[in-house]
């Protein structure tokens, strides 16, 4: 009988310590997950200070031969290739529906730019869309971005004229630089409705506090439910052996 009892005692605290492991372990999890989130949203936010930064920096170019920093306000000067118009699909501006004509423009120097010219309302029609185009010599200003890896695609890209997102080699050319000009001034434009997609880094900064937070919450938990779990292991209170 004695025998069966301390057995009965045995597998109890070995239970015991196996939930105090186990406590101990995911709340390392929970607490170690909210360090790295909130480092993560850190960096993110420096990230995004050093990219504005960038952009506030950026220089004014005209027609350059090395690709052009992110954000340059450049001028092209040459001519449209109104037949290469493609549409960026699915643009807002105002609570409007509608595409972004893509224009291919030949530079003076027979170089090739993409120019971005703005939103064009098409509401939900998924006709292929029509723009006029100037025809002659033009001068264009507008903001540089680089082309980068965009949203991932479901499907194929083209549809029609129409584009999922903005890839070179939608066109058959052979263009200046990876990237495209943002027009903001010049024969062409219409409404603009792009602007640099950046969170602000206080908003990062805001999400890492809250993680932290998360971390050293959890940590209390752990702590002191340990120690709770410690001083009374829940085997004690059916340890075989004790009665009236």
């Amino acid at each position: 009988m004695e025998h069966s009892l301390d057995v009965d005692v045995t597998q109890h605290a070995r239970r015991g310590r196996c939930r105090q492991r186990l406590w101990w372990a995911l709340w390392s999890v929970v607490v170690a997950l909210g360090l790295v989130l909130g480092l993560w949203q850190w960096e993110r936010g420096a990230d995004k200070r050093a990219y504005l930064a960038r952009l506030e920096a950026a220089p004014a170019l005209t027609a350059p031969r090395q690709l052009p920093p992110e954000g340059s306000h450049l001028t092209l000067t040459g001519e449209y290739l109104a037949d290469e118009t493609l549409f960026l699909d699915n643009r807002t501006h105002e609570g409007r529906l509608g595409v972004a004509p893509l224009t291919p423009l030949r530079g003076d120097d027979g170089r090739l730019w993409l120019v971005q010219r703005g939103f064009l309302e098409t509401g939900t029609s998924r006709a292929d869309p029509s723009v006029a185009t100037p025809r002659g010599r033009v001068t264009l200003r507008g903001r540089w971005q680089r082309a980068g890896e965009g949203a991932p695609l479901f499907g194929p890209n083209r549809e029609g004229a129409r584009l999922q997102r903005i890839q070179l080699d939608a066109w058959d050319l052979d263009f200046a630089h990876a990237g495209w000009l943002h027009l903001e001034s010049g024969p062409g434009v219409l409404p603009g409705w792009w602007s640099p997609s950046v969170m602000p880094p206080s908003r990062h900064l805001g999400y890492a506090v809250q993680w932290w937070g998360l971390a050293l919450a959890a940590l209390v938990v752990m702590v002191i439910g340990g120690r709770r779990r410690y001083r009374h292991p829940t085997h004690a209170d059916d340890s075989p052996g004790e009665g009236p």
